[in-house]
């Protein structure tokens, strides 16, 4: 079976590397291919590494607060670049101030957004998610 291929990285102009090297080992470790972007990441940069790698799911950091700002048409850009059914996943701390999450994870996904998890999800968390929404499990 063909393992799952991730994108990961940190969106805008956010240069929050820990959590980053955080996910991709905890990815690797789970047996997923992981191409990371690493930090101060563009929306189209994410577009093309997933195109050429072929990838299962593109997964957004963001810990500087602008992540609302910086993901805004980033479903819309994916599904014009014929990557309609990619899974997207953000997460960190993707807005500014305290705000209630229950109202943030709505506007992310109204934003096309499958998953989004809050300031300080563990990577089993993201993890059991990739298994549950790729369906890797089955087979």
């Amino acid at each position: 079976m063909k393992k799952a291929t991730l994108i990961i990285g940190v969106i805008g102009a956010d240069v929050h590397a820990v959590g980053n090297k955080i996910l991709y080992r905890a990815f690797l470790d789970a047996g997923f291919n992981v191409v990371n972007l690493g930090v101060m990441v563009s929306q189209e940069e994410f577009i093309a590494a997933a195109i050429e790698a072929d990838a299962d799911a593109i997964l957004v950091s963001s810990l500087y607060g602008q992540g609302e700002l910086d993901c805004r048409g980033l479903r819309e850009k994916c599904d014009e670049a014929g990557l309609k059914d990619i899974l997207l996943y953000v997460g960190g701390n993707v807005v500014i101030g305290k705000q209630n999450f229950a109202d943030v994870e709505k506007r992310f996904k109204e934003m096309g957004f499958n998953r989004v998890f809050a300031p300080g999800t563990l990577p089993e968390v993201d993890i059991a998610a990739l298994h549950e929404d790729l369906k890797l499990d089955e087979a």
